[in-house]
């Protein structure tokens, strides 16, 4: 057991799954793997900040998105360029799209699923209900499209929100009207559908792929706009449920996994010693190979993993503190952190 104020403050080998930890502190210019005990083995300079996500694909290249300025004038999560540098920190393939923002997913047919804003015109933004009234940005409301396109940086499949209409989908009475309505996560579902998390409704939603229309969806206050559903093999969907409102106090959040035919929930995490954890944005959930789960605490930094009987195995505070302009302070914040085993394709023969 070793303890720091930083770096692993808890671990306890016999049940964490060993591997690398990805740690990606956004508006920061380098990426990282670290090994279990908190030390530093690679890393990737990004030639620019980075917007939200940074990960590692099977072919051991890390795909990540840096921001831009141009595009919507929305700074949280923005990227505009999406870039898959190799081991050696190389652009092996870009694509730029100023919109783009918060998530970006290498598809096994190679194409790269993303979302993007798109400016709503005057006669659609009178049509969004709910938020707060005045806080649209210089006047005008930005809507979610989510791309997918292909090596060659081809639009092959797209769709938009606002196709499916506004009476049904009102922002969160506490949201800003600037974003309609914040999508912030984007997957492919068992039958390769889309799988979208939109914060502003605490809604997830499945597109059909084929007909672009909505085949399911669920809201539920409670969860506090979440981040990060992905779906695991089960058919059933992980996600962070932020907590960031005032139906549960104390604040706190929660680690889901979500049954989505009988829309319950199957497990959950969350700390029972108050305010011990609570991410208001951003965070992720990772269903390891062994059945633990990797949790990331984001805007403290914090990752940690939780076995099946939900006892922390594993606990890390991230030390590359850094002045972020979205906090105006220095900051350790990241979008999402990942867990890769050594035998895994991203890492196999590479460390």
């Amino acid at each position: 057991m070793k303890n720091y104020n930083t770096g692993v403050l808890y671990s306890k080998p016999s049940e964490c799954l060993n591997g690398y930890t990805s740690i990606a502190p956004i508006r920061h210019q380098e990426a990282y793997l670290v090994d279990m005990s908190g030390e530093v083995v690679h890393s990737w300079n990004l030639g620019g900040l980075l917007g939200a996500k940074a990960y590692l694909i099977p072919n051991g290249t890390l795909l990540c998105c840096l921001y831009t300025n141009e595009g919507a004038p929305i700074k949280a999560a923005k990227g505009g360029r999406i870039l898959e540098l190799d081991w050696d920190g190389n652009v092996i393939w870009e694509h730029v799209d100023h919109n783009q923002h918060h998530d970006v997913t290498r598809l096994e047919n190679g194409n790269t699923l993303y979302i993007a804003w798109e400016e709503l015109s005057q006669e659609e933004a009178i049509r969004v209900r709910g938020g707060v009234l005045g806080t649209e940005r210089e006047g005008k409301i930005y809507g979610d499209v989510i791309r997918e396109v292909n090596p060659v940086g081809e639009i092959v499949w797209e769709w938009f929100f606002k196709n499916e209409g506004y009476d049904e989908y009102a922002l969160s009475e506490d949201c800003y009207r600037a974003k309609w309505a914040h999508a912030n996560a984007v997957s492919t579902t068992l039958d390769g559908d889309i799988l979208v998390s939109f914060r502003h409704l605490d809604t997830i939603l499945v597109v059909e792929r084929e007909t672009k229309k909505v085949k399911w969806k669920h809201q539920d206050k409670s969860w506090g706009h979440q981040h990060n559903c992905q779906m695991l093999p089960n058919g059933n969907i992980t996600f962070i449920a932020n907590g960031i409102n005032n139906l549960i106090q104390p604040l706190h959040s929660r680690a889901v996994e979500f049954d989505t035919k009988k829309r319950e929930i199957m497990w959950e995490f969350k700390d029972p010693r108050q305010w011990t954890f609570f991410t208001p944005i951003m965070g992720s959930v990772q269903r390891l190979e062994n059945g633990n789960t990797l949790i990331c605490e984001a805007l403290n930094g914090r990752v940690f993993e939780v076995n099946t009987n939900d006892e922390i195995v594993w606990d890390y505070i991230a030390p590359m503190h850094h002045y972020n302009e979205i906090f105006d302070s220095d900051s350790n914040a990241m979008f999402r952190a990942y867990r890769y085993a050594p035998d895994s394709p991203e890492i196999r023969s590479r460390l």
